[in-house]
This record gives C-alpha cells, structure tokens and sequence, in this order.
C-alpha cells in the first residue's frame, strides 16, 4: 500500500519508551525525548501513548552521553532538550510540503548542540570530554525524517516483514561490518567496539549528521535505541523478538519488553528503547 493512498491523517502512532541504567553503571547516561509540536506549541508525551497528526507533527529522540563524573548525563540530557527550540521551523516547513527543510533544519540543529557541549566541555572541569550521540525521528503525515550521529540506531520493521537499520554506526567497527569485513560476532568482540568516530561534543571538531527521508504505510513500526539495547540482543534476535513474542510479552509495551531481555542478556551499559507503531484511526 502506497502512504498516498490513504488520508494521512487518519493514521495514528502509538508509542512506548522506557530506559534502565543496565547492571553496572551506577547512573543513567542514556536520555530520550517523545513530544508533538506545531508552530506554535510543543507538547511533552509519556512513556506510553498513542495520538493522531491533528495535534501535530512526533519527535522521537534517544541521545547516549559520554564524559567524566555526571557529564554524560547530562550531555544526553541537552542534546534531546535542544530539540525543541527549533522544530516548530520544521513543522512550518511540513505543512507548505517542503521535505526538503528538514536536512537543514537537522543541520543547524546538530551543530548548535555541538557548539554547546563544546562550550561547557571547554569552560568547566567537570563537563571535560563531554559529548552525546543522538538519533532522532521526526514524523509527519506519511513520511519519518530522521538525523543520526554516533552508534545509537533507528531500525525500520516494515509490515512487509523484515528489518532495517536506518543508520550507520559512526565508528570503524561499524565501517568494518558495513564492508563486510567481519561478521556480527566478531564486530561485537572487537576491541574498539566502544570507540566511536563521531559525536556531539566530546572533542570532535566537525559535525556531519546523517540524515534521511522515508515514506511508512500503517503497519509499519520503528525502534531508536542506545547501543546498551544492542549489547543485549543481537540483529537476529532483535527481529525474532519482535515478530514472535510469546503471549505473556505481546501484553507487556514492546519497549518495556526490549530493555527488560537486553537487561536479562547484558546488562552491561545503560538501556534505553522508543518504539513507535503507525496504526490506523
């Protein structure tokens, strides 16, 4: 089924979210962010939800911070807050049909929470090496623009069946399966694993997020998540997951369900997950 087929506002999203410090870190550096905007407003959503476009166009956002003492924290926690100071521009540029906006619009979004973790990991001690990845979804009527820089993930479950991941990991491990250089395994217990190339912040001079267009169908589902998630179930169990829970998980909010089987797996850095589903009215 084509998106245009159908009136896009008479499809809904709905959504849950849900983060865990893992069993290891003593706290949590893993932020996400779930609001609706327009051009005048912006509305901060829970964990669990689920609402149509007459209120608006979704953010969905998962940032993984980095950085000494609690600079990771909050490094997350600014990345996904900048969000909301300039996507009601976006909004604009939706509802005049201009997809194109968005690119820029994630560009000057990007660099203005570079520029700031950059300022206060260079003016106090204490946010020294601060920095943060961020993958973020904006939906609107019928299309998911999405930004990402560092090793956090969008993955696409189309209804067709399968999987994709939207995003590249912005590291040299990443690269190395991309090539097919190396298998899943051996990319999971590679040394630098943890290193990435990319950031906000934490030191790197140049930002150049990724960013993309897709057009869903109803049916269609999507997962942002931090590499703690990742950590705990590999790509082909991931997609197992989610296609055959068995009737005491299909109950519980799928984020819920994937931070708890990573946390029973791994464990072994903080969790976070946003699930976001497109139903229809």
């Amino acid at each position: 089924m084509n998106p245009n087929d159908s009136t896009p506002l008479s499809q809904t999203l709905r959504w849950s979210a849900m983060t865990h410090r893992g069993k290891v870190r003593l706290n949590n550096e893993d932020s996400f962010l779930a609001l609706t905007f327009d051009a005048q407003e912006i509305r901060y959503l829970g964990k669990e939800g689920e609402s149509n476009f007459t209120v608006g166009d979704f953010v969905f956002a998962v940032g993984d911070g980095m950085g000494g003492a609690n600079a990771g924290e909050f490094a997350s926690r600014i990345a996904v807050e900048k969000i909301t100071k300039l996507l009601p521009k976006g909004f604009r540029n939706s509802t005049l049909g201009l997809n194109a906006g968005y690119p820029d619009l994630f560009q000057e979004l990007y660099h203005e929470i570079h520029k700031a973790l950059t300022h206060l990991g260079q003016n106090y001690s204490e946010c020294s090496g601060m920095g943060s990845t961020l993958s973020l979804c904006c939906f609107s009527p019928s299309w998911l623009h999405f930004a990402h820089i560092g090793d956090s993930r969008i993955y696409y479950f189309p209804v067709e069946g399968g999987m994709k991941q939207l995003t590249a990991d912005d590291s040299h491990v990443g690269w190395l399966f991309r090539q097919n250089k190396i298998n899943e395994r051996e990319a999971r217990q590679h040394p630098l694993k943890n290193s990435i190339q990319k950031a906000l912040g934490a030191g790197h001079q140049f930002v150049d997020p990724q960013v993309g267009t897709v057009s869903y169908q109803t049916g269609d589902r999507f997962l942002i998540c931090s590499d703690g998630l990742i950590d705990g179930l590999w790509d082909s169990h991931l997609l197992a997951f989610i296609q055959n829970p068995s009737p005491e998980e299909a109950i519980l909010p799928t984020a819920r369900r994937l931070v708890e089987a990573a946390l029973d797996k791994s464990g072994q850095d903080n969790i976070t997950a946003v699930w976001i589903e497109v139903l229809e009215a």
